[in-house]
This record gives structure tokens, C-alpha cells and sequence, in this order.
């Protein structure tokens, strides 16, 4: 509470996390008045998934800003950032599309999101970092993706929100280092909740576009 006049970063993190949140469900609820409304069983088929795709966005994006705040980590604390980062995102971005549409897309797509974030926010520590943060979002894309598709029949949306809950505590782990480690750093980056907003924005989007219109596996024609 002492944070919350902005001297540090993580004052903000509640902030960005309601920000995401207005923003992807707003987002989900146009659309949804427009044209998901008049798909057949979308809320059975796609909303759970879609749900805990937002919620999972709304907990990656603050450690994304805590990260941004300070730029500069040392090296060990730049690669489990890049490393924990790339295998949230790759992993719980996989899980939910290979829920819904089969283990290749799944995995493409957790892919795809696990190694942007992962080497970006690893490279805060230059090459080691990187390489950690695309190996966790290419690992992480496919073992999403592969876990849903063979949780299809067995309790899959238990397991759903087993996954979550692991990855929240990992996340919230993860923050509590970065605030450790930065403790006697100087905050070097000033920003307002633009970039929250817009990237809860593409990543809800792409997810509710991938899900609903994007190509399926064979098991979910």
C-alpha cells in the first residue's frame, strides 16, 4: 500500500491488471452483440476457455510492465524472467487453442506468444536471457497444447483451472523476485496503461479469432 503514490512500479501492478480486464471483456462484449451471439453453442464451446484466456493475459501483462519498469536485470534474474515468462505465456496460450481447435494450432500459437514475450523480456539481460525465453515459449506452446488434447476426455476443464492457479502462483513468485532484486534500483522507465490496454486488446482478439474462425484439428470439426 505504502507504493500505490507510484514511487515504485509495483504500486501500479492492480492497475494494470483492471485496465486488461476492462479492456479484453469489453472487447469480447461488442463483438459478441455483433456476431458471436448468433453462433450456435459458442458460450458451451468457447467461453470457459476464453475466460481464463483473459484472466491469464490480465496476470502475464503486469510482470511484462514490472519488467519494463526497471529494463536492466542481472543476468540469473534476466533469465528466469525470460524463462518464466515464455513458459506462462507459451503454456497457457497453447492450452486454451489446443482445447479448441487441436494440438498443431495450439501449439503455433503458444508458441508464437510464448517466444515474443519470453525473448523480449529476457533479453532485459542480454543474449542468455534471450535464448531462455525462446526455448521456455517453444517448449511451453507445445506442452499447452499437447496437455489439452490429451486431457479432451478426461476432465479438461478441472484441469483448466488446476493449470491456471499453478501458473498465477508462478507469476506472483516471479514478481515478488523482480520486486527482491530491484529493491535498491532506480525506476528508469515512466509509463501510463497504453500499452496494457493495447496488448490485452491484440491478445484477446487474436485468441477469440482463433478459436471461433481459426482452422481446427480434425477431433473438432
Amino acid at each position: 500500500m505504502s507504493e500505490l503514490n507510484g514511487s515504485r512500479v509495483e504500486g501500479e501492478l492492480v492497475k494494470t491488471i483492471l485496465f486488461s480486464l476492462c479492456t479484453s471483456f469489453l472487447l469480447v462484449g461488442v463483438i459478441y452483440l455483433v456476431k458471436l451471439a448468433l453462433i450456435p453453442d459458442f458460450m458451451s464451446r468457447y467461453g470457459f476457455f476464453l475466460f481464463l484466456a483473459i484472466l491469464s493475459y490480465a496476470s502475464i501483462l503486469p510482470a511484462i510492465r514490472q519488467v519494463r519498469a526497471y529494463k536492466t536485470l542481472p543476468c540469473m534474474s534476466g533469465m528466469m524472467v525470460g524463462m518464466t515468462i515464455g513458459m506462462v505465456a507459451g503454456f497457457l496460450a497453447g492450452f486454451y487453442i489446443g482445447a479448441t481447435n487441436g494440438m498443431f494450432w495450439g501449439s503455433v500459437f503458444g508458441m508464437g506468444v510464448g517466444i515474443f514475450f519470453g525473448a523480449w523480456l529476457g533479453s532485459c539481460c542480454g543474449i542468455m536471457g534471450f535464448m531462455e525465453g525462446v526455448m521456455a515459449g517453444f517448449m511451453g506452446g507445445i506442452m499447452g497444447a499437447m496437455t489439452a488434447v490429451m486431457l479432451l476426455n478426461d476432465n479438461l476443464k478441472a484441469a483448466s483451472i488446476i493449470v491456471f492457479v499453478v501458473c498465477e502462483v508462478i507469476l506472483i513468485g516471479l514478481s515478488y523476485m523482480i520486486y527482491r532484486e530491484t529493491q535498491e534500483a532506480q525506476r528508469e522507465v515512466q509509463e501510463d496503461y497504453f500499452f496494457a490496454i493495447v496488448a490485452s486488446f491484440i491478445l484477446t482478439l487474436l485468441t477469440l479469432y482463433v478459436m471461433v474462425f481459426g482452422p481446427r484439428s480434425f477431433l473438432f470439426q
